[in-house]
This record gives structure tokens, sequence and C-alpha cells, in this order.
């Protein structure tokens, strides 16, 4: 089995988280705030240098006002918008 960083899949989900951000109007910065974080750590997650673990993802999702589940929600209709390609 192939490393899940390196599939399209994970590039698509980082596309939705990185969306997903953009369309709550926070920047970077503003995100690693509400996460306690620094803005570098923020970044080199949506560009896949730092990986989230499942519970980093939720906490990024309740710091963007939105639910686990409406994050899956987007990335699933993303998956499938691709595979119609």
């Amino acid at each position: 089995m192939e490393k899940s960083i390196y599939t399209q899949q994970y590039g698509l989900f980082l596309a939705t988280l990185r969306a997903a951000r953009e369309s709550a109007g926070i920047l970077q910065s503003e995100l690693a705030a509400r996460l306690n974080v620094d803005q570098p750590f923020v970044s080199k997650c949506e560009s896949g240098q730092r990986r989230l673990d499942f519970i980093e993802v939720r906490e990024w999702c309740a710091a963007l006002g939105i639910t686990l589940n409406e994050l899956t929600v987007s990335f699933e209709e993303t998956i499938a918008r691709v595979q119609k390609k």
C-alpha cells in the first residue's frame, strides 16, 4: 500500500482543508492564532510538509467554525468531481 501522503486523495484532502479556511475568510496567521500554533505550522500542514492526525483535523475544523462532518462531505464531493473527469 502506498503511503497516503503521496496519493492524489491526500492532495485533494489538503486542497479541501485550504479551501475551507479560505471560504471562512481566515488567513493562515489567524488560523494559527486560533490553534495556538505559529503560521509556518499551518503552512506546512496545508502544503503537505507536515501531516495532520485525526484529532488535529477535528481541532482545525473547530477553529474554522465547521464540523468534521462538513469537511468530510466537502472532501468526498471533491473526490467525486475529480473522478468524473
